[in-house]
């Protein structure tokens, strides 16, 4: 892989995994688009490294604010709320433990991919409409049932396709929350499980792995991450997710068609 490569993946990594779009599916079915061999889990493990510190620096505050409040006042919002996103963590940590191998092999078809792509995307649209008459709500006041409810959500984005943030902010949305509420949830959400899914794949890595393709591909999905969540964050003030919608639609039908005559 040339640096080139990994630069180009690392983005990709970095508007898949906070775009409801699924980095996994792009980082599975470009290689294969390309002709080239899929790049391995320990460049995957660096890219979800990279984007996990993104997410850590970015909501620095919050995370700040609900650990302090979690450990000194957990009665409080700001501490019930540390402990909603730790349990709303355990059904997808449970998924990842036990379904990872299946999904890294089974799962990782294209046009299962594209059809993933392409029904999640519909079920995005649905709730996205659902969002026009929410009301904009406090973060901290989210019950404890909604945002275990949307955790819960967070296991099928074991399947290539569906896209982690996608359908966190579906579940969020179809429960009735406001679209910024729901994408701060999903990023914030996001932290727990990608650090677990590091430490869970970190074994597979060797000093032999790192080379200067792996670096480049850390520092741009790093500096990618930052950037498309705080793009995010503002582009949905005031619009839908529709554009999101479209193209995973136009993927998935541009990647039957081609399966369809490479086959």
């Amino acid at each position: 892989m040339t640096i080139l490569d990994a630069v180009f993946l690392g983005l990709l990594q970095a508007l898949g995994e906070f775009l409801p779009i699924s980095s996994s599916a792009h980082l599975v079915l470009l290689p294969y688009l390309r002709g080239q061999e899929y790049q391995g889990v320990s460049f995957d493990v660096m890219l979800h490294a990279a984007t996990l510190l993104a997410v850590l620096l970015y909501f620095g505050k919050d995370w700040w604010v609900l650990i302090k409040q979690g450990l000194t006042a957990p009665r409080s919002r700001q501490g019930r709320m540390l402990w909603y996103l730790a349990a709303a963590t355990i059904p997808a940590a449970i998924a990842g433990l036990f379904l990872d191998d299946w999904a890294d092999t089974t799962l990782r078809h294209p046009v299962l991919i594209a059809v993933n792509l392409m029904v999640f995307a519909l079920i995005l649209w649905a709730a996205d409409r659902k969002a026009n008459r929410a009301k904009e709500g406090d973060f901290f006041d989210v019950s404890f049932p909604t945002v275990f409810l949307i955790g819960c959500a967070q296991a099928l984005a074991l399947m290539p396709g569906v896209s982690r943030s996608g359908i966190t902010i579906t579940a969020a949305l179809f429960l009735g929350l406001s679209r910024s509420v729901s994408a701060r949830i999903s990023f914030l959400l996001s932290a727990p499980i990608i650090a677990g899914a590091v430490v869970l794949k970190a074994s597979q890595l060797s000093p032999a792995d790192v080379n200067g393709a792996l670096a480049a591909g850390f520092i741009s999905a790093f500096l990618g991450a930052v950037l498309v969540i705080g793009g995010l964050m503002r582009y949905i003030k005031t619009h839908t997710f529709n554009v999101f919608v479209i193209y995973r639609l136009l993927l998935g039908a541009g990647i039957i068609l081609l399966y369809s005559f490479r086959g």
